[in-house]
């Protein structure tokens, strides 16, 4: 049976949940919908806005789609995620049983992210995402830049975010 799109994205917001309570991360939801962001984690000193997704894996590469598309008096509204709607964009693979964390000033305005898992055919490494890199808690601390926006510091990449 195939899963519908509301399907995926709960059983990909359940195993992000998940994961982040098995890291000792607080999540919480909030009380009503339509928010551009489906969880909040409390990673003590702040609170990230999370956007869960479905990534599928699709040969050595795990794809999350990040673009939505509404109906809308006007007609169908396409959009993405933008620096001041959400902070981490979290997707789970349900192929690998995997949860990645990708900082929104990564993929912001992107409809689409891929995450390789292994090297690219033509050897190419500049402008790749290694899904390693991006899995939930692999890495990093959480900084702050001067003017209040969070960023990271510290980790292998230097964008990861401490989930």
């Amino acid at each position: 049976m195939e899963l519908s799109p509301t399907q995926k994205g709960n059983i990909a917001e359940a195993a992000i949940t998940a994961e982040a309570v098995r890291r000792g991360i607080d999540v919480l939801r909030p009380v009503v919908e339509g928010y551009r962001y489906d969880l909040v984690l409390d990673v003590g000193k702040r609170l990230l806005r999370v956007q869960c997704k479905w990534a599928r894996l699709k040969g050595d590469v795990v794809v999350v789609h990040l673009a939505t598309c509404r109906l809308t008096p006007r007609g169908y509204r396409r959009t993405t995620y933008g620096l001041t709607e959400v902070d981490l964009v979290a997707a789970y693979c349900e192929a690998l049983h995997t949860c990645y964390a990708l900082p929104i000033a990564e993929v912001a305005g992107c409809s689409a992210v891929q995450l390789r898992l292994g090297p690219a055919k033509n050897n190419q490494a500049k402008r790749v995402r290694f899904a390693k890199d991006y899995e939930f808690g692999a890495i990093a601390q959480l900084g702050e830049r001067r003017h209040g926006m969070a960023e990271v510091v510290g980790s292998s990449p230097t964008s990861s975010i401490a989930v």
